[in-house]
């Protein structure tokens, strides 16, 4: 419990982050309910997740073996055209993403989901962007423990219009790019996303259903970014464009 303490001080201080001691990515976990049971009184409530290493890229800035699962609060969510304030965050970054708006509750199963079998849970996709920030000590040797413990760098999600037309779409076949004050950043394709967008999905319900949790109709998942981070050392405007879904945009002043 003393750790979880540690999390939630840090997080609220944005002070940078020791990495937690732990035996195991699944102790992380535990450490992050903790932690959550606590953010959720000054940060909201549970309003969605999300999951970061999906790239072959940044799971290997992050040295992790497997993506990582965190939860966001909903005083943290905001929509797209938000103005927030630079000097809040630590070191922040801006990530390019899909977000899935669940249909049903999808419970912990004996058989593991796949592509197929998570679809019935989707309701409506969306564009977004992933405010991350490096609010560790060192995150190249934080390892997975301490991100699970940690909602893994999430800081704030900038949502776009929602579309309930997604399966018209070539779901793994999307240009996702991103701008910052303008500029072309980064360009990815959304198969970047462990293959398929719902393949991502399928890893975070299979992953929290081994710890027993489910997820719930209404909540939103953030699958992780298509385009490489964008770090962001001073205030800047960011555009994020998805092919067939839209764009979102966000100033960090």
């Amino acid at each position: 419990m003393e750790q979880a303490k540690r999390i939630v001080a840090n997080r609220l201080a944005g002070t940078r982050l020791e990495a937690v001691t732990a035996a195991n990515e699944d102790e992380g976990y535990a450490l992050q309910a903790q932690a959550n049971e606590r953010l959720r009184k000054h940060l909201g409530a549970r309003a969605g997740y999300k999951i970061g290493a999906t790239t072959e890229a940044m799971r290997k800035l992050l040295r992790v073996e497997q993506p990582v699962a965190g939860e966001i609060f909903e005083r943290t969510v905001v929509h797209s055209g938000a103005r927030l304030r630079h000097r809040d965050f630590v070191s922040p970054g801006i990530e390019t993403e899909i977000a899935v708006r669940l249909a049903e509750d999808v419970p912990p199963s004996s058989t593991p989901h796949d592509r197929a079998s998570i679809i019935r849970f989707v309701g409506t996709l969306m564009p977004a962007i992933e405010i991350v920030d490096d609010r560790y000590v060192d995150f190249r040797n934080a390892g997975a423990a301490t991100f699970a413990s940690d909602n893994n760098f999430n800081a704030g999600s900038v949502l776009g219009d929602e579309r309930g037309d997604w399966n018209r779409l070539p779901l793994d076949g999307l240009e996702a790019r991103t701008f910052i004050d303008g500029k072309p950043a980064a360009s990815a394709i959304s198969s970047q996303l462990m293959g398929h967008p719902f393949d991502a999905l399928a890893w975070l319900a299979n992953r929290y259903g081994a710890l027993g949790r489910s997820l719930e109709k209404g909540a939103f998942v953030s699958l992780g970014t298509i385009t490489p981070v964008q770090w962001i050392p001073e205030p800047c405007s960011a555009r994020i464009e998805i092919d067939g879904l839209g764009a979102v945009e966000v100033t960090l002043e």
